[in-house]
């Protein structure tokens, strides 16, 4: 990763933290999990179950903002759960290497409805709200994310195989016709 943090925004999705009944401990997990891996968490949210809550929050959030988006919670079977179904809404692209490789951490993990993808310069991925399932999930994929959201900006990132054909900074072509 390059010497500059990468920032990092993160949302709890849950009707019980919202209304004071359950800690937010997957949020902080996952606050505790950037700042170790070298992340700027530049904001923490909580926002209620259902798809248009989510759909209004991702929105704001990835306004005039360049850098990852993970929401916790909202992934699963249960009647309220429809952060996939807001995250779907507002993604300009899909991702789906990202939430297929978050899946595979675990047998549970096949459970999950998760999505990815990109909202402007923000990279989203959806985690589930259990705190050892959102950190296995970013695990999964972690080491992508900085190339993922460097992208975003003018394709700017050399590809870590140092093929292909990312334009630098300047608009320069660095690689084949």
């Amino acid at each position: 990763m390059s010497e500059t943090r990468l920032s990092v925004k993160i949302v709890t999705v849950s009707d019980g933290v919202i209304a004071g009944t359950r800690q937010d401990a997957s949020g902080q997990v996952l606050e505790d999990y950037f700042d170790k891996a070298g992340w700027n968490v530049v904001e923490r949210v909580v926002t209620e179950d259902g798809a248009e809550p989510v759909a209004t929050t991702l929105r704001r959030l990835a306004a005039d903002f360049h850098g990852l988006i993970v929401t916790t919670g909202g992934t699963g079977f249960g009647p309220r759960d429809r952060t996939p179904e807001g995250t779907s809404v507002v993604i300009d692209r899909a991702a789906p290497g990202l939430a297929e490789a978050m899946r595979l951490v675990n047998p549970l993990g096949r459970l999950s409805r998760g999505v990815a993808g990109t909202l402007e310069t923000a990279l989203i991925v959806n985690t589930p709200g259990s705190s050892k399932g959102c950190v296995e999930t970013i695990d999964a994929v972690i080491d992508v994310l900085p190339h993922a959201v460097t992208l975003l900006v003018d394709n700017y990132d050399p590809h870590p195989s140092n093929e292909g054909s990312g334009r630098g900074r300047h608009g320069a072509d660095h690689g084949p016709g």
